[in-house]
């Protein structure tokens, strides 16, 4: 059974105003499938096949000439030089929606994107299955369910498979693979210690120092694999806001893995009941709202989208906000099914610190089932279907 995208309509969209059309994300997250299932009349070819990469490598012209265009090209991250010469085809044909590519962001598959391929190439990020995706699509456990299974569209596509045993191989894939053609590790075993150790971080402040002590490497090594996870779609460092940008480069992001499945298995929580009696389960759900609020903002074609964080000096803070216009809309994750007045707290000091206007919309994404209002343009949410 096939569940529908919420970025199906925008790639349908950018086939219709660029050449090329570049589908990045996590291993396993459909962007094969995606592809495939919108255009299945396309001619497909992988660069997963070693044959076909090299033939792509070696003789990137006769490669490029044999195919029946449009066609889709997966796995480019095999060989990245071959944006050049699709730069040279589609410059002569002048042609929309001619290449379907699909890649893990890696480092030298985007800079060869985008030297290339400037002007001429949408980019879209997928990531794995939201809540409202699965609700849409009637597959949506419950949303405790939800958050230890992850979102990843295998674990749904076959009932027969159990997440436990899934992402053990998922991860064993990642290391072996998608690790190693990003950059040279030599042990790991070491790398495979820094993934567990920051999957336990999720939802805090990320501290290269305290990751370095923990995993035994230097700062430097820590800061070279968290680049590592960003270029992979395993993780998301979240910006403070501040309205200098000056000032917000030299304050320290918040570590969200971008799947909680994947990050409760690399903690060791396999199940809700497990998750809920661990000290993760606030960080656990502060994610998955993290999450659902980042693959909405994908979603609409945003693909830098403008969400912080925003934290004081003197500790006052909202989870998440969105300017604007020079105002906010704000959320806060809170781990309740009866959020109260401490749930406001955020949005009154934002309204404090920048005036009585400048909060656009303020949510609580909690345990409920149904939306209701807790005070004036405030309303307490599931985060199901993030309303903007």
């Amino acid at each position: 059974m096939w569940i529908t995208r919420d970025t199906e309509g925008l790639i349908r969209q950018f086939s219709r105003q660029f050449p090329v059309i570049f589908i990045t994300g996590a291993r396993q997250v459909g962007k094969t499938s995606i592809l495939t299932h919108l255009f299945p009349r396309y001619s497909y070819i992988t660069l997963d096949d070693p044959a076909k990469a090299s033939e792509a490598e070696n003789a990137p012209a006769d490669f490029l000439g044999s195919l029946k265009y449009p066609a889709i090209i997966d796995e480019a991250q095999y060989v990245p030089g071959l944006f050049r010469h699709i730069k040279i085809i589609t410059d002569k044909t002048k042609k929309k929606g001619q290449f379907f590519i699909t890649g893990s962001q890696n480092f030298s598959l985007m800079q060869n994107l985008t030297e290339s391929l400037a002007g001429r190439c949408g980019i879209i990020n997928l990531q794995p299955l939201s809540a409202n995706e699965l609700i849409k699509s009637k597959q949506m456990p419950s949303i405790e369910e939800y958050i230890s299974t992850g979102g990843f569209p295998a674990l749904y596509a076959d009932k027969k498979i159990v997440h436990r045993h899934w992402y053990p191989s998922y991860i064993t894939t990642y290391l072996e693979r998608d690790v190693r053609n990003i950059i040279n590790i030599g042990n790991l075993r070491d790398f495979n210690r820094f993934l567990r150790a920051s999957a336990a971080r999720t939802g805090q402040t990320l501290s290269l120092s305290d990751l370095a002590r923990d995993v035994g490497v230097s700062p430097n090594t820590i800061k070279s694999w968290i680049s590592v996870l960003q270029a992979s779609h395993i993780i998301y460092l979240l910006e403070p806001y501040h309205r200098s940008i000056g000032k917000r480069l030299v304050k320290s992001p918040k570590l969200y893995f971008l799947d909680t499945g994947l990050a409760a298995h690399l903690i060791g929580l396999y199940s809700w009941s497990e998750i809920s009696k661990s000290h993760s389960a606030g960080a656990l759900w502060e994610t998955y709202a993290f999450n659902q609020i980042y693959r909405s903002l994908l979603s609409h074609g945003i693909g830098n989208p403008p969400l912080f964080f925003w934290r004081t000096k003197d500790g006052r803070e909202v989870d998440f906000v969105i300017e604007k216009g020079g105002r906010f809309i704000a959320f806060e994750s809170k781990l309740t099914g009866s959020p109260g007045s401490e749930a406001l707290k955020g949005f009154t000091s934002i309204k404090e610190y920048y005036g009585r206007d400048s909060l656009m919309k303020g949510f609580v994404i909690c345990k409920i089932k149904e939306s209701f209002s807790i005070a004036k343009d405030i309303k307490a949410v599931n985060g199901i279907a993030i309303e903007w």
